[in-house]
């Protein structure tokens, strides 16, 4: 079935409320789920991504049917300053919702002053990162270090959550290098969450190494509010998997996204017929590069708009014959018409997958 079929028959298919899978529990796989108030058709989430979930990104993940959509992370600190660069990353187009906005920090009465100055944007879910490994955030105090200090944690969810009636959830990891840290214990106590999402691996793993989706589940059965699974899913199968071994209410995907908005159209299918769809082609990878980068010209301009691609080029072209050329070549575009070009030549020596 060609690309254009296989969407056409998906917007034919309206959301099911339950999967043609089965959990661990022997019952259909839940479709549609809630955080708080906010109704979300699949179980399927964009994970938020610095300098991946822009807005051009993230609306062609949700056409291919991510059901939530998460932002790139923002600083409380830099909201409260009015920093001009801060406002353009809280943009949101119509038709992302539901979408959540992440918000990071360490001070609770700062956050729950910016999330209540912010509360009457666009986004439907406030989400606070506990979670980002990177040195920068970590030495502030802020991110995945906030898990060192589990009374302060329960501290900022409950001060944020009391400050606004829009669901807050809470994004962690499951450890902290040299720090005896127990993360079902801190789960049990963000009264006030409406959500939590576990990423199955230690601040000290990054992206290394295999995720623990044993704590997942383990994080899971403790509490009673939706918990999302992150970590290491980046097929239809592995997203099954992941449900039936943690019990897990959605599946949070991130790197295996980039490059491949595709992978939301895979699981929706797969998880309502029970069969794999195939890879996209190389011609409709190359047609979905374009408009990306016209979607990213429109927001950003060509100057930055071309330059911020070349990295999404290599990760959409990762696996296609002469792959490697064609990233060498991308590192130098400096315009649409450069890109168009560039492609447009690989589609004549007729590359594959």
């Amino acid at each position: 079935m060609q690309g254009t079929d296989r969407m056409e028959s998906m917007k034919e298919n309206p959301a099911r409320t339950g999967s043609r899978l089965v959990g661990a529990d022997g019952k259909p796989i839940q479709m549609q789920w809630k955080i708080g108030n906010v109704q979300i058709d699949n179980p399927f989430v964009l994970a938020p991504m610095a300098g991946v979930t822009d807005l051009p990104f993230r609306t062609l993940c949700k056409e291919q049917g991510a059901g939530l959509i998460c932002m790139e992370m923002i600083s409380a600190k830099a909201i409260s300053f009015h920093n001009k660069n801060t406002y353009a990353l809280m943009e949101i187009d119509p038709c992302e919702h539901p979408v959540s906005m992440q918000l990071f920090g360490s001070e609770p009465d700062l956050m729950a002053e910016v999330a209540k100055s912010i509360e009457d944007r666009e986004f439907d879910i406030l989400d606070i990162n506990m979670g980002c490994p990177v040195p920068k955030v970590v030495n502030n105090g802020e991110g995945s270090a906030l898990l060192k200090t589990p009374d302060l944690i329960e501290e900022i969810v409950r001060k944020v959550s009391s400050a606004i009636k829009k669901p807050v959830t809470v994004k962690v990891r499951i450890g902290f290098e040299n720090e005896p840290i127990d993360i079902v214990e801190i789960a049990k106590r963000i009264a006030g969450a409406a959500a939590l999402a576990v990423h199955g691996r230690t601040r000290q793993q990054y992206y290394s190494g295999t995720a623990d989706w044993d704590t997942i589940r383990r994080v899971k059965e403790a509490i009673t509010i939706p918990v999302v699974g992150n970590g290491d899913v980046d097929s239809p199968l592995k997203a099954e998997a992941l449900i039936k071994q943690t019990g897990c209410d959605a599946v949070m995907i991130g790197r295996a996204v980039r490059g491949n908005p595709w992978l939301f159209r895979e699981l929706n299918h797969y998880f309502q017929t029970g069969e794999l769809l195939g890879r996209p082609s190389a011609e409709e990878i190359c047609e979905m590069v374009l408009r990306h980068a016209r979607k990213q010209i429109e927001l950003k301009g060509e100057f930055v708009g071309i330059r911020e691609m070349r990295k999404h080029v290599a990760w959409y072209t990762a696996g296609m014959r002469h792959s490697a050329g064609l990233r060498r070549e991308s590192n130098t575009i400096e315009s649409y018409e450069a890109l168009e070009q560039l492609l447009m030549m690989e589609n004549d020596r007729k590359s594959g997958i």
